[in-house]
Formats: structure tokens, C-alpha cells, sequence
């Protein structure tokens, strides 16, 4: 960080409201407290609880999770050493694909949850800077994004000098910085998802043999199935994902889970090998749509950004989406340091995306090409040029650079 002159140690720390807080909202409040500017979450849930399963987290974030001083013991991760693929129709194991840019420490995996609980104590628990308040129960129905002002559900009009929409997908924020609703897209894909106790499978000789990463058992005919697994929470539980072509994404009696037989029967031409992993699914699985956000013309309006997934909702295939929440959230920290005027938001805002914006919608389209294209499925694990993209970026260098051109020798107030 740049040293600070004692004019600017003078000014008074911004008020920012962050919407959401899920990865992107936490890890914005862990930058931005660590500023000393007093930050507030507003989370439309009673209970802060992170649904779903389990995630990567390669080492272009673990940069930022280090700075932000995360316990690494407290993810409960296992290494991502590479990815094993098998035949779906003879069940013969492939040529595993292992990462091919060294970084001197190993992508994991872990459980969403612990990733968020790790990120709660870093944001709201003790630490540098104030922590940061959550209100729960908070539903945002709008914001004026030139006054940094939102407007909740129960009527209560919160002012401030920073809005940061964290609040996903279906962004009640990015409605606002854009002046229109952004409709999701979706991919064509659908899913099954849900974690196994470890002991249950392990007997399934395919599920652990080899290196330490995921597994896969595709079938790139027509309609596309794909299973994929692989461990988390210290090994003790078994990430699971069933993926499909599902022509039914936009149908308003689309089911949000299926039973275990449902989830069979879309794998009954899969090598025998595969379906005792089958059998030992819950009497019921949650099913989600795979959809993205599309490119929207921009991401900051006056005092208000947007960040993580209501910026670049992307298809998982690449395992970079919280990774790009996060990178996002180090940026913003760098921009907006301690000694940051009010009126130097809206600039400071739009560097943010002008940083940010093209790097996301990179991601957000190779993501989809994987997904959409046989030719170019799992292309990441086979082209180093990808790799150092993704996981050489160091956004706290990439971010000071921009602050020292841009804001290091501006006036001061």
C-alpha cells in the first residue's frame, strides 16, 4: 500500500453498503474494513447459511485470501493436484491432466460453507480496521446510485458514500446501475448437486485412486450427461454433481430437485462401474440450472458497483468464479484506500472496471465455451497459455498500478 500523507490520514473513512454476503460481499467487507472505512452487509436471508457444495480455490485467490490473513486450516481443504477422466461407456480410466504451471503451492478444494465461514470471521470478527456490521433480514428493493443511498424492504432508507452489489445472479443492484432488468441466461445445462459422506463410497476403488482432484465420466454424444466428483472437508465428504442437456430450463413448473431414481436414470448406459456411486445418492437431490449473466455495457454507476456473480455470473466449468469474486473484492480494497474523498469514489469505481470488466467477461465467455462446445470441453486443463491467464494474475499488482497512475498524485482534499 501506498504510504499516506497526514492531509490524507485527515479524511474522514467512506461509508459503504455492501448488498449480499456470500463470497463476493464477504470479501469485500474483509478488503474494505481493513481500510478503516465502516462497512455494512445487508443480506436479504435470516440466516447466513451457504448452500450448494463444494468449490475451487486456485492459488490467483489464495494470493488475496493470504493477504487478507485466512487460516488455510480453517477451509479443511484437499489439494487439486488434477483431474482424472474416465469412459463413460467402457468405465476405463484416461490420461489424468494435471495442472501445467507451477506455482509452488497446490489449487484446493473445499466446501462452499467453509469458505464462508472463514470469510465471516475475517469481515465480522476481530481484526484490522472496524469490523463490519451484518444486517440480516435485509431485503434491498432499490438504491440511487449517484447518493449511495438504499432503500430496504421494511422502508428504511440507508445513506453512505459506496453501494457494492454482491447480491448475485439476479442482482436487485445491477437493475439500478444499468437502468434495466438484465435477464439470466441459460446454458442449456441443468444439474444435480449435493455432498456424500465419504465413508459410503469408500469402497468404489475409481473415486480414489490416482491423484488428488476431481473425477469426471463424460458422454459427449447427444444428449450430454457428465459426472463429477471430488472430495472436500478434509476428505470426509464427497463433492457430487450430475450434469445434463435439459431443454426444459425455461418451463415455470421446472422441478427444483429430483429423486434418486431420477438421477439414475439418466446414467443407465454408464459403464456398470459407475453406479454404485449412483446408489448411495439421498432419497432426494437438489437440481439447479446452469445459466450465466451476459455481457452488460457496465458495472459502476456513480457511487455503485457491481461485483462477483451480479457482474459476471459464469458456468462453473473453469473454477474460477469465486476466484474472480475475490480478485474483484482485492481491487476494490486497493482503490479505494484509507484517505479515500467522497468525491473521488465515482472515479475510483469506474477504474474498477475498467480493470475488472474485460478479465470477467473473458472468464464469463470461455466458461461457456467449455460447456457448449465438445471441441473446446476441458480445454483449461490441456492449454498452459489458459492456465497462467487465470492463475499468474496478480491483481493486487495489476490494481496499484492503476491506483499510482491514476490516484496517487491526484489533489487531496
Amino acid at each position: 500500500m501506498t504510504a499516506l500523507s497526514p492531509k490524507e490520514l485527515k479524511v474522514q473513512p467512506l461509508n459503504i453498503s455492501i448488498v449480499g454476503a456470500g463470497i463476493a460481499g464477504l470479501s469485500a467487507a474483509i478488503a474494505l474494513r481493513r481500510n478503516g472505512h465502516i462497512v455494512q452487509i445487508f443480506e436479504s436471508a435470516e440466516v447466513v447459511e451457504e448452500i450448494g457444495a463444494a468449490i475451487a480455490i486456485p492459488v490467483n485467490s489464495q494470493r488475496v485470501l493470504e493477504r487478507f490473513g485466512y487460516s488455510k486450516e480453517n477451509l479443511k481443504s484437499v489439494p487439486y493436484e488434477g483431474v482424472v477422466p474416465f469412459d463413460s461407456v467402457g468405465g476405463k480410466a484416461g490420461i489424468t491432466a494435471g495442472w501445467l504451471v507451477p506455482s509452488g503451492k497446490h489449487n484446493l478444494l473445499c466446501h462452499r460453507s467453509d469458505l464462508c465461514v472463514e470469510l465471516q470471521r475475517l469481515a465480522l470478527g476481530p481484526g484490522e480496521g472496524p469490523p463490519a456490521m451484518l444486517h440480516t433480514g435485509s431485503q434491498v428493493v432499490g438504491c440511487d446510485t449517484e447518493s449511495g443511498t438504499l432503500k430496504l424492504k421494511d422502508g428504511r432508507i440507508i445513506p453512505g458514500d459506496v453501494i457494492l452489489g454482491a447480491d448475485g445472479i439476479s442482482s436487485t443492484v445491477r437493475t439500478h446501475v444499468l437502468g434495466h432488468v438484465v435477464k439470466t441466461v441459460g446454458s442449456g445445462w441443468s444439474c444435480y448437486r449435493t455432498v456424500l459422506d465419504a465413508e459410503k463410497v469408500a469402497d468404489i476403488d475409481w473415486l480414489h485412486d490416482g491423484v488428488s482432484g476431481v473425477r469426471t465420466v463424460i458422454f459427449h454424444g447427444s444428449p450430454f450427461r457428465m459426472i463429477l466428483t471430488y472430495p472436500c472437508r478434509s476428505g470426509t465428504l464427497l463433492n457430487f454433481l450430475a450434469a445434463f442437456d435439459d431443454p426444459t430450463q425455461e418451463s415455470p413448473d421446472w422441478p427444483t430437485s429430483g429423486t434418486r431414481a431420477d438421477v439414475q436414470a439418466l446414467f443407465t448406459d454408464f459403464a456398470p462401474r459407475f453406479h454404485p456411486l449412483l446408489a448411495v445418492l439421498p432419497d432426494r437431490v437438489p437440481r439447479w440450472q446452469m445459466r450465466t449473466v451476459p455481457v452488460v455495457p457496465t458495472w459502476a454507476r456513480g457511487r455503485t458497483a457491481i461485483l462477483g456473480d451480479a457482474a459476471h455470473g459464469t458456468m462453473p466449468t473453469l473454477g474460477q468464479g469465486a476466484a474472480m469474486a475475490v480478485e474483484d473484492a482485492a481491487t476494490l480494497g486497493v482503490l479505494l484506500q484509507r484517505g479515500t474523498p467522497r468525491a473521488d469514489v465515482p472515479a475510483r469505481l469506474a477504474a474498477y472496471e475498467t480493470l475488472r470488466k474485460p478479465r470477467g467477461e473473458w472468464l464469463g465467455a470461455r466458461s461457456l465455451e467449455q460447456a457448449v462446445s465438445p471441441i473446446h470441453r476441458g480445454e483449461y486443463m490441456r492449454s498452459e497459455e489458459m492456465q497462467k491467464y487465470m492463475m499468474e494474475y496478480d491483481v493486487f499488482q495489476a490494481a496499484e498500478e492503476c491506483y499510482q497512475e491514476l490516484f496517487a498524485s491526484a489533489p487531496k482534499i
